[in-house]
């Protein structure tokens, strides 16, 4: 099994290199030529949703919680469909007038350069935790299936994506991303009656768990939904590596056709990985960590021929979305910092070389810092929460009313954030409202989106 997907990770970097050698300028390694259809603007992005959170984490969430996990992927499915149809049109046809290759050119533009690089280096710190947590994705399936220790799981998983996504960033990677949506759905697809049928199905489940709300999907708790809603759901509608795949798309009907099959497709597989770690549960309920359901249903509820399949499904889920978060770091590093404050001269070739050893260099701080973490859905949330608190007020109110100022915006941005720790490390991560129980991220957000509410009404119109 080991042998297979050692093959199958050599034939994903030849591809990357393959189609990198195509890739000139930073406008291929940013934004691919801005020449996607429909078709591969909707590989690219199901394949950068479809990682480690939707597979390994959400399958822990459903070995742990049961039904209800499925908000985590469901959440984001959502917030595709508002990128396909309000979001992305809208920043797209802003992007393709003023020449844009990531969200924080848009910032700029639109409020200041300070806010845009303050944005660009906090996306860069969650983005790296993002990173990290796919590597942990690969890593655990790789220790479970075929013993290979954690260490070596990250670095695979970090050698692997780097070279072909360094070899012609977005152009590559979205070409090697047609190769893993095909083997991730059939993966999957093809794992599933197998793990059900293992644990008895549904019957077989229940007769396995005690627990009513196990069924229930609601029965994580109000808290944890809504908190999942409200991070989840801007994320995948404000997500600088999510946009910066719209920028690439040739028109509006491509974005609108690609992004909400994309977001279709989430809310479908959705239930997928949360039926196996159920299984899981059910067949193994005495698992040392949550993590372990889907790599643990693979080893034991599947032939073995099945189970090579979801391993490579799952490798290809972990890695497409490694490569998009690369392409967030390099985008926040490179053009977003170093070309905006310390060398606006540089050329289009020398953006993308930087742009290449950039990318390298982040493939080996997100090995460092995934050993150093334990837990996906941690990894994850350290990104979502930040990137939610931070860029939703002032990305919604910037592209929907002309009176959201740069004040506002900065004031939002660090408001919210501030509140989300006060609580996080003060309030042991919730406040109680009698009513309701919301959480730190929860209430950063709706902070924000008062602060952003309150500027508006208060500021005159901008001219920008």
């Amino acid at each position: 099994m080991l042998a297979f997907i050692i093959l199958y990770a050599l034939i994903l970097v030849a591809l990357g290199v393959y189609i990198g050698r195509r890739a000139k300028t930073a406008s291929d390694f940013f934004v691919a030529g801005r020449n996607f259809n429909s078709g591969l603007l909707f590989t690219t992005l199901i394949a950068a949703n479809l990682g480690a959170g939707s597979t390994v984490g959400v399958a822990a969430l459903a070995y742990t919680h049961g039904l209800s996990a499925w908000w985590w992927i469901g959440s984001a499915g959502i917030g595709s469909m508002i990128l396909a149809f309000i979001v992305g049109p809208k920043i797209w046809r802003i992007a393709r007038e003023n020449n844009f290759y990531t969200l924080s050119d848009y910032l700029d533009k639109r409020y200041s350069k300070f806010f845009s690089g303050v944005i660009a280096l906090m996306m860069a710190v969650g983005t790296l935790a993002l990173f990290a947590g796919q590597l942990l994705g690969i890593a655990w399936i790789l220790e479970v299936v075929a013993d290979v220790p954690k260490t070596y799981g990250v670095i695979t998983g970090a050698v692997v994506t780097t070279l072909y996504f360094a070899a012609g960033g977005l152009l590559s990677g979205a070409m090697v991303n047609i190769v893993e949506v095909a083997v991730i759905l059939a993966g999957f697809v093809i794992a599933l009656p197998f793990v059900w049928n293992f644990a008895g199905g549904l019957e077989g489940i229940r007769a396995n768990v005690s627990s009513s709300s196990y069924f229930d999907f609601y029965g994580m708790g109000s808290t944890a939904i809504i908190g999942y809603i409200v991070m989840l759901v801007p994320s995948f509608f404000i997500s600088p590596g999510l946009i910066g795949k719209v920028f690439a798309a040739r028109d509006e009907r491509a974005i609108k056709i690609g992004t909400a099959l994309n977001g279709l497709v989430q809310l479908v597989f959705a239930i997928i990985p949360v039926f196996i770690g159920m299984s899981a549960f059910a067949s193994f309920p005495g698992l040392t960590r949550a993590d372990l359901a889907l790599p643990t249903a693979m080893k034991e509820m599947m032939p073995f021929v099945v189970a090579s399949i979801a391993l490579a499904a799952i490798f290809a889920a972990e890695v497409s979305t490694a490569d998009t978060v690369l392409y967030m770091l390099a985008g926040s590093l490179t053009n977003d910092i170093y070309k905006r404050f310390f060398n606006p001269g540089i050329s289009d070739s020398n953006l993308f070389k930087l742009s290449r050893v950039t990318t390298v260099i982040c493939g080996v701080l997100g090995v460092v810092l995934a050993l150093r973490l334990e837990s996906i859905i941690s990894a994850l949330t350290i990104f979502y929460s930040l990137m939610s608190v931070s860029l939703s007020a002032p990305l919604v109110f910037g592209l929907f009313s002309k009176r959201a100022s740069n004040v506002g915006a900065i004031l939002s941005a660090f408001g919210g954030v501030a509140l989300a720790l006060f609580i996080t490390f003060y309030r042991s991560g919730a406040v109680d409202f009698g009513f309701i129980k919301l959480n730190a991220s929860t209430c950063g957000i709706i902070f924000s989106f008062v602060i952003m509410s309150l500027s508006v009404m208060l500021s005159k119109p901008e001219q920008r």
